[in-house]
């Protein structure tokens, strides 16, 4: 831990059950039903919102209290509830059937389904959904953690009209600073303040990580009861998952002391822990409508895939910055050196990467010391409880003294300790040493104020102007980057452990090769990943009618696609059964017997990169049968049928049986463009659908290759698709009219044509092998291509020598971060990298 400050012990705000405070705020109502449709509770606002002539009884139907049109729609809702802590928006519901509209949300509470629902903004909600777009393109542009944050706040100020916009992130004592504000000029600035941990009580912390989106619209508001108080178990009801539910009196006496009157907070969430929060201040009281409050939802999802784009690339950089160290150590070593003689070679190479004022090196009974450090006789006194305290793992401290001790003999010049033990169970270690350093830490308020006795109430402070608090007898802290190079150094320093102790210079170097090799690989499938995700937003927005349609929409395929990697990483990313896919796709629809589907034939293993492909499919075909085919009805069934075809690959009969009549549709959106293109361009198999009046029929093939230890020959299949031009196309130094485009991946093609549609390129012509790049550049030459360099398995460097032959210009696609200069070599004009959008290739073309 880096700083004095502990959250070692718990307030009694961390003890307040917030989760059952049996009240919501006024702006709304709410309705809990049992399983049978029965109420359970209810807001006792509920006669003035529905203008009900009573209050409904616990055991009154829904059907006496809801309008049967909304009825439908919000069983619907309540029906597409299949993970925990899922939350269905809907919007313009006539819950009274008067016309009058409302927005509402649905959740599972326990065994309950909880209704929320506030009047609709139907002046501005189309303004609201048109929003989407243009505020994620603006993100998207960010390429600095501190350039995302500015316009994260900026956005999100400019949408809801708060006074104040602040990016908050925690530290590793879960205190927090104010790293990005957007203000009235009337108010004080907070960015650069620090806030002690206990102002987020830790039940209010795990609350949001569960529901990340909270609204408070007036905090001199009187809370609404919710009746009866208890359910029949005798117990409150759990309103984690609610958008109304009441602050508690503590935090509206905080806010108030803060002369904040509305607020709203929204969670960043980063690998299942708090990030930071997204936090809007009014001084008067405040309340978006819900479609606007949905827009600034999404826009933190959107922020929060931008942060992770941001991190994952610093950790890149961190990374070689790290190997590099690493490989110049072990060079340095090779010589048969000892590793006691090597202390000022790693001191060298430690100089300007990882700041520090001494280093201590014991290895056998042996000490090495250099700089400001303890001498043998100190280290000696702390060794045998620095083991105790390490437990064979790295740490950081800014003061040793407070851990053990005996380090209070040297903490006059050396306090801070970075501890890297270089086996378990021994007390050889590497420790890096940190002078004390008198610190300056601006807080909003007195930090000491945030904490409690045992059994004492936390009275929230009443001031948070800037306090300055000296910290003294501390160290600099040691940051994450510096935590994971001396990890790296660490890792390193084991290795020559073990080769003094037997020649491993082979496996080292075999070893050091894969590991490159992985990570290259990985590089680019999360690249690649980047890039399908991208493309599924861009394509899935023309689908979508709402914000929640477009979250739906978008959220089940990127649901689809982590199920399938889930499946594929349990098999150590090798092939996976295609059952079990099948029966992840269908099971919330299916019901717990799994009675409505039935597969036949022999189940079969499909490899990684087909898996994905057929998750996407499998999704869209159960998203339409629930929504217009046979699982839409009580009594229909889905039927799977798998066999071989005579040259050995799999066909996938797809039936649905005893829904309604189906007729063809007018249209074919992108989850008919998956079905029916992404099999065939993808995978060179084939893909037919039929709407016959008994239901859907669909037929696939998946060639043989793509099933465990089958190996085919590739089959082309080219893609040739004629869309209108788009209107207002930019000016371009360069537009040609005919261009290429060789993608292994049927969404990311799509994605890319569209963006060169809207860019006035009048022909496109899509290809996902080499084969039929090379038939398609014979058949008529393109004016430009962009080509990408893995095709699932297969150079383009075929495609781009034909290109380079006849003098067309192209660029080369692709996920991997190194080897520009190979890609150079190949002729490309430039390498254009995943996940790339319409800028980037506008981008290109502008270039000429």
């Amino acid at each position: 831990m880096n700083l004095h400050q502990t959250t070692s012990a718990l307030t009694e705000c961390d003890r307040e059950p917030i989760h059952q405070i049996g009240a919501i705020q006024s702006f709304g109502g709410l309705i809990a039903i049992d399983a049978e449709g029965l109420v359970a509770h209810c807001s006792s606002n509920l006669c003035d919102l529905l203008g009900l002539a009573a209050l409904p009884a616990p055991g009154t139907p829904l059907a006496e209290v809801i309008a049967p049109g909304a009825r439908v729609i919000l069983e619907q809702a309540m029906a597409s509830l299949s993970v925990p802590d899922a939350i269905e928006r809907r919007f313009g519901l006539d819950l009274t059937g008067t016309g009058a509209l409302f927005d509402g949300a649905v959740h599972a509470s326990g065994a309950l389904s909880v209704i929320e629902f506030e009047p609709h903004a139907s002046t501005a909600f189309a303004d609201h959904v048109s929003m989407i777009v243009p505020v994620i393109a603006q993100l998207e542009q960010a390429r600095s953690l501190e350039g995302l944050c500015d316009t994260a706040a900026r956005l999100v100020r400019q949408m809801t009209g708060y006074d104040r916009v602040m990016i908050y992130r925690f530290h590793p004592d879960e205190s927090g600073e104010v790293i990005a504000e957007d203000r009235d000029e009337a108010l004080e600035p907070f960015k650069g303040l620090r806030y002690p941990a206990a102002d987020i009580p830790q039940q209010a912390r795990a609350l949001f990580r569960r529901n990340r989106f909270r609204t408070i619209a007036d905090t001199r508001a009187p809370s609404v009861p919710i009746v009866p108080a208890l359910g029949p178990q005798g117990e409150p009801l759990d309103l984690s998952m609610s958008m109304l539910r009441a602050p508690a009196a503590v935090h509206l006496t905080y806010m108030q002391n803060m002369d904040v009157s509305a607020s709203l907070a929204i969670a960043i969430v980063r690998d299942e822990r708090l990030w930071g929060m997204i936090a809007c201040h009014h001084r008067t009281p405040r309340l978006p409508p819900f479609s606007l409050r949905t827009v600034a939802d999404l826009l933190s999802q959107t922020f929060s895939l931008m942060l992770d784009r941001i991190l994952v690339a610093q950790a890149e950089a961190l990374r070689e910055r790290a190997r590099q160290l690493n490989d110049r150590l072990l060079f340095q070593m090779a010589g048969g050196m000892t590793l006691t003689d090597s202390l000022p070679i790693i001191e060298e190479l430690l100089r300007g990467t990882i700041a520090h004022d001494g280093l201590s090196l014991f290895v056998d009974g042996t000490y090495r010391a250099l700089g400001d450090a303890p001498d043998a006789g100190e280290f000696s006194a702390i060794v045998p409880m620095l083991t105790n305290l390490l437990d064979g793992a790295p740490h950081a401290t800014t003061r040793l003294a407070d851990e053990i001790p005996a380090a209070s003999a040297f903490a006059a010049r050396a306090a801070g300790a970075l501890v890297l033990p270089l086996t378990r169970g021994t007390r050889d270690a590497v420790v890096l040493w940190r002078r004390p350093l008198d610190r300056m830490i601006t807080w909003a308020g007195d930090p000491a104020k945030a904490a409690v006795k045992p059994g004492e109430w936390l009275e929230p402070r009443a001031s948070f102007a800037a306090w300055n608090e000296t910290v003294r007898g501390h160290s600099q802290d040691w940051d994450l980057q510096e935590c994971e190079i001396a990890a790296r150094l660490r890792r390193t320093l084991i290795e020559i452990v073990l080769r003094m102790s037997e020649d491993l210079s082979r496996e080292r170097a075999r070893a050091a090769q894969q590991q490159d090799l992985l990570i290259a690989e990985l590089n680019h499938r999360v690249r690649n990943v980047l890039g399908l995700i991208r493309a599924l937003v861009s394509q899935s927005q023309h689908e979508a009618l709402s914000v929640p349609g477009f979250a739906a929409i978008l959220g089940g395929r990127i649901a689809a696609l982590a199920s399938a990697h889930d499946n594929i990483t349990a098999e150590n990313w090798g092939p996976a059964p295609l059952a079990r896919l099948l029966q992840a796709e269908l099971a919330p629809y299916c019901g717990e017997a799994g009675g409505r589907f039935r597969l036949s034939g022999e189940d079969v293993l499909i490899t990684p990169e087909a898996y994905t492909i057929l998750a996407l499919v499998v999704h869209e075909l159960a998203t339409n049968s629930a929504k217009y085919g046979s699982l839409s009805a009580p009594a229909g069934i889905v039927e799977v049928g798998l066999t071989r075809t005579p040259v050995g690959d799999l066909a996938m009969a797809w039936r649905e049986i005893g829904g309604p009549p189906v007729n063809a549709p007018k249209r074919h959106g992108f989850g008919s463009t998956i079905i029916t293109r992404t099999i065939p361009h993808d995978l060179q198999g084939t893909a037919e659908m039929r709407y016959r009046l008994t239901g859907v029929e669909a037929d696939f093939v998946i060639p043989a290759r793509y099933l465990a230890g089958e190996e085919n020959a590739p089959v082309t299949v080219p893609t040739s698709v004629q869309r209108p031009a788009y209107p207002d196309t930019p000016q371009l130094a360069y537009r040609p009219d005919h261009v290429l485009v060789v993608e292994d991946s049927i969404i990311i093609a799509l994605d890319t044509e569209e963006h060169l549609r809207r860019l006035g390129v009048g022909h496109v012509r899509l290809e996902s092998n080499v084969t039929g790049a090379l038939a398609a550049i014979a058949e008529r030459r393109p004016d430009f291509a962009i080509i990408d360099f893995n095709l699932g398995g297969e150079s383009s460097e075929p495609v781009a020598a034909a290109l380079r032959a006849a003098g067309v210009r192209f660029v080369l696609a692709t996920g991997y971060s190194e080897g520009a200069s190979g890609f150079e070599r190949m002729g490309a004009d430039a390498v254009l990298r995943k996940p790339y959008g319409l800028a980037e290739i506008e981008g290109l073309l502008r270039a000429g």
